[in-house]
């Protein structure tokens, strides 16, 4: 293992340099894709060698600076999320070779090269750090080079100011973290994980709340839970499509990482019963509301990025109801929300992952992200569209794709609730339950429209109607995670084992035996006779009931003549007009849930001056008002630029008065420490 580390290190690292090394455009594509790209293979194997050791691997290297040392621990947890971040960066580096044609010109390709190794890197090695003054560093660095890349367009409007907001956002975030460790170091005088792990004294109950709390606000920031996902409809968006892939793939899954280590690692999983509610509840909030303001986009990828933060909610669901379900010791039952959560984790970087790629395959061909200027692209680009239906089937969570599989186990964790010895915990869950049973139906109903009115009907624009095909290496990296998408909905039994690994160091119970039945073709949480699934056999009836259903229609249809003829439309030639708009699909969900979208509409209308009946001119807008950032994120922004408007006496542009102020400090700082 020490070795696959080693290769992928140096392979990130020649991926960072030799592109700034040559003016050659493909030398630079080449050598920085070329580099990611094998680095992430390494990745793939050294993550499923270290799920399959009986040992973590550990490296470490003294510094010259006080409490940092340069240490590494591959452990199964480390080695789940190494797994996951190579799996999405080799297909994002295989899919950029192709995808950086449209920077060319524009952007130096060798700089973005470069940053994405950087980031990639940074991203393995923050799940590997075993020391928490190293884990900041690279965190930091993870969120500078993370912004660099949302900017890469800065010259676009819009652009600077997304990656600002989210440079704000990810050190607010930054912030709690360092409190949280710090919480950690006072009492172990020591920045290492293992201290955090094995302190001589348990943190007082107390403080073990106020890091609960830091750790979820520091990390949750960067995950994207509700109110703290507002940076993300605007980051996303504005970086290039498969820098949009990996962080909303995997690098806020950094943050899932983040949150597991310190509840169930550093903490040993000792809680009360309220953290685990207290993740139930916000993983239910921003499971609903994240799908609900996805339903009203029509930018592409900001619908995308509402998304993730629906997802990130899910993973919340499960690894809420493996914390109540661990501090009542019901320890097989936590393992099994917990191994939700995490099989719903690498499920989220795949079919994410390629729905980002695919929506940049759309930019790349149309030079938009707008979905009404789509339409008929199903004909032009017949290989995005099946790769992008794919990730739409997969995040619908429909059978027998690997997001059905991830949320029905956590559906199963959820309804288990019977077991908890308290009526309110057991009134709870299912009520968490039903929520995630109307985001299931909610996303399947935005994907309809992201589909449909994508790539079915008629062309509605000109870039539509001339778009083709993207090149090669691009449906490379789309077909690789459509193809994972596949793989980890039919084969739970290759998934579950491994994820046991994870789940039974962390839960104190294994779990693979019992939920796994039938030599691993059913998935059975507690008993067959319970509830159980089989993906394998869905699949099989699914294809049997198609090809029973062609079957039927070839041989009864032997005497019939196909004919074909244009669409009929009330006597009138179909036009673009007449199809069925994202704004139109989703108008009947906008007025359901008019209380929370609180919705603006403005009409204005100019009619003939020789009548009154006849309308001359008309203009309709209509918008929903952005609650968190009106109701809570304006007024603080308000308050601290008010403040920061009285404070501007104290610059009063005085040398003798600054001096004043460092002497008065200085005293200060002088009786405080006497």
């Amino acid at each position: 293992m020490t070795a696959l580390l080693t290769v992928l290190l140096a392979c990130y690292l020649l991926g960072g340099l030799l592109p700034l090394c040559t003016t050659r455009l493909y030398l630079q594509n080449v050598f920085a894709h070329g580099c990611a790209a094998a680095a992430g293979v390494a990745g793939l194997v050294l993550g499923v060698a270290g799920l399959l050791s009986t040992a973590p691997l550990t490296l470490s290297l003294a510094s010259n600076i006080p409490q940092l040392t340069f240490a590494l621990r591959l452990d199964p947890l480390a080695a789940f999320f190494v797994l996951t971040i190579s799996l999405v960066g080799l297909a994002a580096s295989v899919y950029a070779y192709g995808y950086v044609e449209e920077f060319s010109g524009r952007v130096s390709v060798g700089l973005l090269g470069s940053l994405l190794n950087g980031f990639l890197l940074s991203m393995t090695l923050v799940v590997l750090a075993d020391n928490g003054f190293f884990f900041l560093i690279l965190w930091e660095v993870m969120s500078l080079l993370s912004y660099v890349l949302v900017v890469t367009e800065h010259e676009k409007p819009g652009v600077r100011e997304a990656g600002l907001f989210y440079l704000i956002m990810t050190h607010v975030g930054t912030a709690f973290i360092i409190l949280t460790f710090l919480i950690f170091f006072q009492e172990t005088d020591s920045f290492s994980f293992e201290a955090f792990r094995h302190p001589d004294q348990q943190l007082p109950e107390g403080l073990r709340s106020v890091a609960f709390f830091t750790a979820l606000i520091g990390f949750g920031a960067k995950a994207g839970i509700v109110p703290l996902h507002v940076w993300l409809p605007y980051a996303h968006p504005a970086a290039p499509s498969h820098i949009s892939a990996l962080m909303s793939g995997v690098m806020i899954k950094t943050a899932i990482y983040g949150l597991i280590r310190v509840y169930f690692d550093f903490m040993g999983g000792v809680f009360p019963w309220w953290w685990g509610f207290a993740l139930l509840v916000l993983g239910t909030v921003s499971a609903l509301l994240g799908v609900m303001y996805a339903l009203m986009e029509h930018d592409l990828k900001s619908l995308l990025a509402f998304h993730s933060v629906e997802n990130i909610g899910i993973i919340l669901l499960g690894i809420g109801a493996g914390m109540i379900f661990h501090t009542y010791g019901l320890h097989e039952l936590a393992a099994l929300g917990l191994l939700a959560g995490l099989y719903h984790t690498i499920n989220h970087a795949a079919f994410k992952a390629l729905l980002f790629l695919g929506a940049g395959a759309l930019q790349f061909a149309t030079h938009t992200r707008h979905i009404e200027e789509y339409g008929g692209l199903l004909r032009r680009m017949p290989w995005t569209g099946a790769f992008f239906l794919v990730g739409a089937v997969s995040i619908a969570a429909l059978p027998p794709t690997n997001g059905f599989v991830s949320e029905w186990l956590v559906f199963q964790s959820l309804f288990l609730s019977f077991q908890l010895p308290t009526l309110f915990l057991k009134l709870m869950l299912p009520i968490a339950a039903a929520m995630l049973a109307l985001t299931g139906a909610l996303a399947l109903a935005c994907f309809a429209k992201a589909f449909g009115i994508s790539f079915l009907a008629q062309p509605r624009s000109t870039q539509a109607r001339h778009a083709k095909e993207v090149p090669r290496s691009m449906l490379a990296g789309m077909g690789f995670l459509a193809g994972l998408c596949v793989v980890l909905g039919l084969a739970p039994m290759l998934v579950v084992p491994l994820l046991d690994r994870v789940t039974a160091p962390l839960t104190g119970a294994a779990i693979s035996s019992q939920v796994l039945a039938l030599d691993g073709w059913v998935v059975a949480p507690v008993t067959v006779e319970f509830s159980s699934i089989s993906t394998p056999v869905l699949a099989m009836l699914l294809v049997g009931a198609g090809a029973l259903g062609l079957l039927m229609a070839r041989l009864c249809g032997k005497g019939l003549r196909a004919r074909y003829y244009k669409t009929w439309g009330c006597g009138l030639n179909l036009t673009p007009r007449m199809e069925y708009t994202a704004t139109g699909f989703a108008q009947p969900i906008k007025q359901v849930f008019e209380t929370i979208y609180q919705p603006t509409v403005k009409l204005e209308q100019e009619f003939l001056e020789q009548s009154k009946y006849f309308i001359k001119h008309q203009r309709f807008e209509s918008h929903i008002e952005p609650v968190f950032e009106k109701y809570l994120y304006q007024p603080v922004v308000a308050l601290m630029l008010a403040t920061a408007d009285r404070l501007r006496i104290i610059q009063a542009g005085s040398l003798h008065l600054y001096l004043t102020y460092i002497f008065v400090t200085l005293v200060l700082l002088l009786l405080w420490a006497g």
